[in-house]
């Protein structure tokens, strides 16, 4: 039962009823006690910078969850931003602070590499290939960045868009090597599909011919589990991460950043009222 003291997290989205993130959250929060709900918000893009302003008048909202096609906007309402956000352009959490101050953080990338790490990758060093620029590939650069690897290539079809993620992750990581190259995956310790492509009919998102056995493969489309690239990557006996685990993972750091508790993608499972 929601209540005047019911710490609220809004969860802003266009249209709000493809959004199952609540399926997930709220479960848990029941089965552990804690007094919070994520609410879906359906909000169209011209009237969000309003709307967002006024939710968080409301005394007992502790922060918010942003989906598309919010994200780039919420970036430039709330008062701070963490280095991951600034290298993403966009943010997909708010956290209310105690002052009343907006703080925007991104778990996209998080999300990604707390998987990877949970499969037993060490980021040390590592030669990471990202391919795809967009929003997504951002975070998750910016999330690699973070975790200490030595070096990150950035392809992308639109150049432009590869060479200003390039551009933002050596303003804010000036030890670390970032460039732009091919979509060749060999070389690598991880490489990272971070496109839409991965349904079926869809050509490979990156060049796989040279891939070693050796590479972690990760992967974000969501839609299909055993993407063309992870069905490759596992015959090629690579370890992988399949576009799903991603989600899983990502609520405990949001979760976390809320102050709500902390948790596991595995406890997530097993109470999810939804399955994808």
């Amino acid at each position: 039962m929601i209540t005047s003291k019911t710490r609220l997290l809004p969860l802003f989205a266009y249209p709000a009823h493809t959004v199952k993130a609540p399926l997930i959250y709220n479960p848990w929060f029941e089965k552990n006690g804690i007094d919070a709900s994520v609410i879906p918000m359906g909000i169209k893009p011209e009237h969000y910078p309003s709307v967002m302003k006024s939710v968080f008048e409301l005394t007992n909202v502790a922060g918010a969850l942003v989906t598309m096609p919010h994200k780039i906007t919420t970036a430039g309402l709330v008062d701070e931003l963490s280095t991951t956000a600034k290298i993403a352009g966009s943010c997909n959490a708010v956290l209310k602070r105690p002052d009343g101050t907006l703080f925007g953080d991104m778990f996209d990338g998080a999300g990604f590499t707390r998987g990877v790490k949970r499969k037993g990758f060490t980021f040390t060093d590592a030669k990471c290939l990202v391919v795809g620029s967009g929003g997504v590939g951002s975070a998750i650069a910016a999330s690699l960045a973070a975790e200490g690897v030595a070096s990150i290539t950035i392809h992308d079809s639109f150049s432009e868009s590869a060479a200003s993620l390039v551009n933002r992750l050596r303003r804010h990581y000036p030890d670390l090597t970032a460039s732009m190259g091919t979509n060749q995956a060999s070389g690598y310790d991880l490489v990272v599909n971070a496109t839409p492509l991965g349904l079926p009919g869809d050509p490979l998102p990156m060049d796989i011919s040279e891939l070693s056995s050796s590479t972690f493969v990760g992967e974000i489309v969501m839609k299909q589990e055993m993407t063309s690239l992870l069905q490759a990557a596992r015959e090629r006996g690579c370890r992988y991460q399949i576009g799903v685990d991603m989600l899983y993972e990502m609520i405990p750091a949001y979760l976390e950043f809320f102050g709500l508790g902390h948790t596991t993608a595995d406890e997530l499972r097993e109470v999810a009222e939804v399955t994808y």
